[in-house]
């Protein structure tokens, strides 16, 4: 009879497993997929792609693994573990292009979806919540679209949440906690004083969560031991070769300073990422405020659910670990990055899975609910049909790429029918949009479209092989109002905006020029002088 019954305990843990695995891979796979189809179908974009590229082709070229350096020069604006990911890949994958430049850092990103799951697994008392956290993780635009890019903003979300998996499996298995200070170190080395942000997030949940053993666990000492001699192992050295110069740009001009002040003019007002979340979270951004306030009134481990009126009394009690993690992280980085002198979209990507728990938490809240979905969510699903069949109109006039048109049926379709679906009350809407925003986004990623501010300026990759293929290594100007450093990237020469008197002392000095039709006139280039013309550009070499 014991036999038996130690069978069963067996078998009932096996399917445990075995489902928990299912959902992973589960997970694993639909990320991989979506982050990685068509990956190399569009140029790269100007700022971080670009310049990111220019390093970590420098970086395969000279075999410089400790000093980085941008056309000769070095490099101080990032610490090296992101272009040490992409030069491993270019020698991996056999030469630089936009495949390889973005693939380790779009699969490292997407590895986050099925580490989602894991957290979720642990932080919630059913699995449902933790599926449903992951699937909204995987269907964020900007999660997904920032992720496929040669950013480092995907991979330091996926670190983060490595790093929160190693603290909660820590409570049953004391070795995890190794891990801890290793993904510490790996965001130090990859976002430089990020790490304190993400870190007081890591204590500030723990103090939250009361749970004192991982200060008496060795695994976690010695771990975080570890990640701060790696870490201050090349802060070291590059401070041996470079000297105060290092510490005055790398953490002066481009991590302290990025706090109180607005670097290169990117500003603006407190409530900046607040927009960034409302022009392109949706639909999930409707569920996030549901699952903020349960966060902070509904699921509480103390008595019954507090509600809104004893508010005091709730800052006190004790709260399942979800909404600790969901609260600290939310408060705490949403507050820091809003009072921040530096404002760009891509620093509220942390926030992210944040986002998910606590849509996922109240997802499964409706889930269970006998209650009449709101009317409003009703009408605002039934408006999005409605603007999707009106997206398919547009792009069959404007912009006619089959795939686009696909793309504006199936999200007529998938919100007409949650629409459809939340007003007789059926919880399968959520499955129904989940699989809707998925096929949206592989569609979106399938088209040359997903990458759109490469629309906003002229193409650079044929005016980048003009100038490569006719021009010796140096410094060429173009009549344009800022530096490209996707230009600099396909050119592989530095190419200097320049109003018209500088570009007329550069030629007559020397110099190439990238002249626009307005440009050649005003400085009368003679046609002995022109190299070759592409999209509306003329390559000028000095007589």
């Amino acid at each position: 009879m014991k036999r038996s019954r130690n069978k069963n305990s067996n078998s009932k843990n096996d399917t445990l497993f075995f489902n928990k695995i299912r959902w992973f891979w589960v997970f694993f796979v639909a990320a991989i997929a979506l982050w990685t189809i068509s990956l190399g179908n569009v140029p790269l974009r100007d700022w971080d792609e670009g310049s990111h590229a220019i390093v970590a082709r420098e970086l395969y070229r000279t075999g410089n693994w400790l000093y980085l350096t941008f056309f000769g020069q070095p490099y101080f604006m990032k610490p090296p573990l992101g272009y040490w990911i992409v030069a491993g890949s270019y020698h991996l994958f056999g030469g630089v292009s936009e495949l390889t430049t973005r693939l380790p850092v779009a699969i490292i990103s997407s590895l986050g979806i099925p580490l989602l799951y894991l957290v979720g697994r642990e932080v919630f008392p059913r699995r449902l919540s933790a599926i449903l956290s992951a699937s909204v993780y995987l269907t964020l635009l900007p999660v997904v679209r920032h992720g496929r890019l040669m950013m480092l903003d995907g991979i330091i979300n996926t670190f983060f949440i490595l790093l929160l998996l190693c603290l909660l499996k820590a409570r049953k298995r004391r070795s995890w906690a190794l891990g801890i200070g290793l993904c510490l170190a790996c965001i130090a080395l990859t976002k430089g004083i990020l790490v304190f942000a993400l870190g007081a997030i890591a204590g500030l949940f723990v103090l939250c969560d009361r749970d004192w053993s991982i200060f008496k666990n060795p695994y976690a000492w010695l771990g975080l031991l570890l990640g701060i001699t790696l870490t201050f192992s090349w802060y070291y050295t590059q401070w041996l070769e470079y000297g105060d110069r290092f510490i005055q740009i790398h953490l002066g001009s481009q991590n302290f300073d990025r706090l109180a002040t607005a670097v290169e003019g990117n500003d603006g007002p407190p409530w900046y990422y607040l927009i960034e979340l409302l022009k392109y979270s949706f639909p999930w951004l409707l569920f996030w405020p549901g699952g903020l306030v349960l966060a902070w009134f509904g699921q509480i481990r103390s008595n019954s659910p507090s509600s809104p009126s004893n508010f005091a009394n709730s800052l006190f009690k004790k709260r399942e670990s979800w909404a600790n993690l969901v609260l600290s992280g939310t408060i705490l980085f949403l507050g820091t990055i809003s009072l921040m002198g530096t404002k760009l979209p891509w620093y509220v990507m942390p926030l992210y899975p944040f986002v998910s728990l606590a849509v996922g938490a109240n997802l499964t809240q409706l889930w269970q609910s006998r209650k009449s979905y709101s009317r409003f969510f009703v009408a605002f699903f039934g408006l999005l049909s409605v603007v999707g069949l009106g997206g398919c109109i547009y792009f069959i006039i404007a912009d006619p790429q089959p795939v686009l048109i696909v793309m504006g049926l199936v999200v007529a379709a998938t919100m007409g029918v949650v629409a459809w679906k939340m007003r007789g009350n059926n919880p399968q809407f959520i499955p129904i949009l989940a699989i809707g925003m998925y096929c949206t986004l592989a569609l979106l990623m399938l088209s040359t479209s997903w990458n759109w501010e490469l629309n906003e300026q002229f193409s650079v990759v044929r005016a980048g092989e003009l100038i490569r293929e006719n021009t010796p290594p140096g410094v060429i100007y173009i009549s344009f109002d800022y530096n490209r450093p996707s230009l600099d990237f396909y050119s592989d020469r530095i190419v200097n905006p320049a109003d018209v008197p500088a570009l007329r002392q550069h030629w007559e000095a020397g110099g190439y020029l990238l002249l626009d039709a307005e440009a050649m006139e005003a400085l009368q280039i003679p046609e002995n002088a022109i190299v070759g013309t592409t999209d509306g550009w003329t390559l000028v070499r000095p007589l």
